[in-house]
């Protein structure tokens, strides 16, 4: 059996796979010299999988500094892979309606494999504004579209996923147990939004709804960031009616039904 699944092998494939999974790690990007010295292939193989990948747009060639990263075509394809081909072309319009509402970056994400994922945003019409990187991950225990989609998961995903948490500590507004945690959970169920008040960076507030599709599932979530001295108590309340407006919304247009209350 080796044999054979030796002689069906594509050497090469391996190699450049070796090399998305590399840069993966390296949001900055890589020299070619620092990819094929970590993946110990020669500079001929190296430079001909890098440009292929180039030519067919899974990476970006920076020309000033030498260095490879990944374009947003892997981001798109492993986003397809969800089976919600019309998630995201759903959630944009109506995230740049949030954002013109709010006047602060509205964000949109998913759950990954153990943490939150951060698909795309619509950056907000302050001077100072908080832009992320697409494919980002994030925490879900400390942060709004993190408690906003595991406060709804059913119970046996969100306790695979509690399994994963080791819930670290940022600051003293970190919740680090699980027991505090779930009672958060509970809140959040109760209000239909989740908030993230400075729980992870101090001065930064986030105010999240999730998103269901036609299942009842929580297929992601939609959240808003800014600076505390913006979003103040009352500021946050008339946000978090918004944003559970718009996430209602875009879960209509999924299919959700409309005899669900988010």
């Amino acid at each position: 059996m080796e044999k054979v699944e030796e002689n069906y092998k594509v050497p090469n494939l391996e190699k450049g796979i070796a090399v998305l999974e590399y840069l993966s790690l390296h949001t900055q990007g890589e020299t070619l010299q620092a990819i094929k010295s970590d993946l110990d292939i020669s500079q001929t193989t190296a430079y001909r999988i890098l440009n292929t990948l180039v030519r067919l747009d899974y990476l970006i060639y920076n020309e000033d500094t030498k260095r490879y990263k990944l374009s947003r075509k892997l981001l798109t394809l492993g986003y397809r892979s969800l089976n919600e081909h019309n998630l995201l072309e759903t959630v944009l319009p109506r995230l740049r309606e949030l954002r013109d509402e709010v006047k602060e970056t509205a964000c949109f994400g998913v759950l990954g494999e153990r943490k939150g994922i951060f698909i795309e945003q619509a950056q907000g019409h302050h001077t100072f504004r908080f832009v992320l990187s697409p494919g980002k991950s994030f925490e879900l225990h400390c942060s709004a579209p993190g408690k906003a989609i595991m406060a709804y998961l059913p119970n046996t995903v969100r306790d695979r996923y509690l399994s994963y948490m080791d819930f670290m500590r940022y600051n003293d507004r970190t919740i680090v147990t699980r027991e505090a945690y779930l009672k958060e959970l509970e809140t959040v169920r109760k209000y239909g939004y989740a908030v993230d008040n400075e729980e992870e960076l101090s001065g930064v507030i986030c105010v999240g709804a999730p998103i269901f599709n036609y299942t009842g599932f929580p297929c992601g979530a939609i959240w808003i960031s800014g600076p505390k001295d913006r979003l103040t108590e009352k500021v946050v309340q008339a946000s978090a009616e918004s944003i559970k407006r718009v996430a209602q919304s875009i879960s209509f247009e999924l299919g959700y039904s409309k005899s669900k209350k988010i």
